[in-house]
This record gives C-alpha cells, sequence and structure tokens, in this order.
C-alpha cells in the first residue's frame, strides 16, 4: 500500500493498511526527564564500523540513505541495552519544512530541526527480514541535528552527494564511509522499546536514543529540503516533513544511562 507523510496517505492513516501502526509499543514517543528512570545497570555502547562497508546514497522518495554492506559482521553495535552484536544496516534521516521542527522524538518537549536514525539488525537471525519480525531484532541508535553555528564538518560527506540524488529512485557510490564520524562528544542515551517510524511500524526496535545532539547548519538543512519526493519526469515536490508524530508510550518505561 502506498504511504507518505500527505493528508490522504499520512500518519493518521497508517493504521488502515498496516494495523500495527495503532499497537501500543509504537514510536517515536516524547521523552520526558520527569518520567525518565536513570537505570545505573545499563552499559556503555560501542560502535565499530568498517568503512568500506559503505556501498550507496539514494533518494527513495521518503528519505535520504546510506546502505552498508550487512552480509557479515563487520559493521556493528553492541554493549548499552543490547544482548549481543548488532550489524549496520543502513543510515536515514527525517527532516522538517524549517528548522524548528523535524525530530521524530521529542525532548521536555523540544522537537531538533532533524533526526539521524543508524538502522541495525540482530544477526542471530537468519537474515534482515527474519530479525523485523522479532521483539529483538531491531536496534536503532538515533541522533538528533540542531542547528547552530558550529555546524559539524563531517555532515558534509554526505551532504555533498545531494545534488547526485535529488529526485526519487535516483542512487550514487558512496564508498569509504565511517558513520561513527557523525558521533556527538558524549555517549549519554536513553533507551525503550518500540518499533519502525515507518510503515509497516513493526515492533521489533531497541532504540539507542542520544542526549546530545549534533550541530548542522540552516544551510545544511536546507540541503536536506532541496530533494524531490518524485521522480525526475514529474512535478518536483520537496521532500519535507518526513517524520512521524510522537505515539502514545502506554506503560512502557524509557531508561536512561546518566
Amino acid at each position: 500500500y502506498p504511504w507518505g507523510y500527505d493528508g490522504d496517505n499520512g500518519p493518521d492513516q497508517w493504521h488502515k493498511n498496516y494495523p500495527i501502526a495503532k499497537g501500543r509499543h509504537q514510536s517515536p514517543i516524547e521523552i520526558n526527564n520527569k518520567e525518565v528512570h536513570y537505570d545505573p545497570s545499563l552499559l556503555p555502547w560501542f560502535a565499530s564500523y568498517d568503512p568500506g562497508a559503505a556501498k550507496t546514497i539514494l533518494n527513495n522518495g521518503k528519505t535520504c540513505r546510506v546502505v552498508f554492506d550487512d552480509s557479515f559482521d563487520r559493521s556493528v553495535l553492541r554493549g548499552g541495552p543490547l544482548p549481543g552484536v548488532y550489524r549496520l544496516r543502513q543510515l536515514h534521516f527525517h527532516w522538517g519544512s524549517s528548522d524548528d521542527h523535524g525530530s521524530e522524538h521529542v525532548v521536555n518537549g523540544v522537537r531538533y530541526a532533524g533526526e539521524l536514525h543508524l538502522l541495525h539488525w540482530n544477526p542471530n537471525y537468519s537474515n534482515y527480514l527474519d530479525a523485523v519480525r522479532r521483539t529483538d531484532g531491531i536496534a536503532v541508535l538515533a541522533i538528533f541535528l540542531q542547528v547552530g553555528k558550529t555546524p559539524k564538518p563531517e555532515m558534509k560527506r554526505i551532504l555533498e552527494e545531494i545534488n547526485a540524488i535529488k529526485t526519487k529512485g535516483k542512487a550514487a557510490p558512496f564508498p569509504n564511509f565511517d558513520p561513527s564520524v557523525l558521533f556527538p562528544k558524549s555517549r549519554d542515551y536513553w533507551t525503550y522499546h518500540g518499533s519502525f517510524t515507518t510503515p509497516p511500524c513493526e515492533e521489533c526496535i531497541t532504540w539507542i536514543i542520544l542526549r546530545e545532539p549534533i550541530i548542522v547548519s540552516s544551510d545544511q538543512m536546507a540541503k536536506l529540503r532541496s530533494l524531490s519526493k518524485n521522480a525526475e519526469n514529474e512535478p518536483d515536490l520537496p521532500l519535507v516533513d518526513n517524520w512521524r508524530p510522537t505515539q502514545p508510550r502506554y506503560f512502557r518505561m524509557v531508561s536512561a544511562s546518566f
């Protein structure tokens, strides 16, 4: 079923074709300090990424995505709340139509300009599609993008390729990239159990949300907004506001490492 972020096919319609979107473990959520539980047993997390695993950057009409080779444990995330090693499969972004919104998770009422998701899967399962069906199948490391004066120079590498993937369906080679260059200094994180923020919205994700955002410039955010959600031969529609509103937390615990 085609889905998107517009009135006729947007987040409040998704549950009609994807019933789990109305489930009780949906993402994103609002993280509120008053409801967060500090968990001293939470371990630090570690990422060891092989720059050689980066393959392509693409515009799929919904986001800008970088795809990695996940055929073996060459780029992995471990520690934190995770039971074992998880393999990096792709990273992608969510952003708004202006700098004052765009992130999916909200922290104490603050919505950031954007949110970067690094998606990993549990290789205890036979493949990615199998992992998506398991409650501990996927781990997403989420990093907020905050507009400021001293942008992170490492974001430049991704944004330089935007012109090559302006329209839906376009892809370009993206070799030799280590996404850990995008991490903020602090390793502090919140964690909770949730779902994909895009259909089918499977509830299989251990979220690791970094407390410290990374700084991007207003120009860099504008670069993301210059992507089109339509193909080359179709009218140019800017790819903006590709974020899902927050979902009810219900009974879930949000734990903090700090």
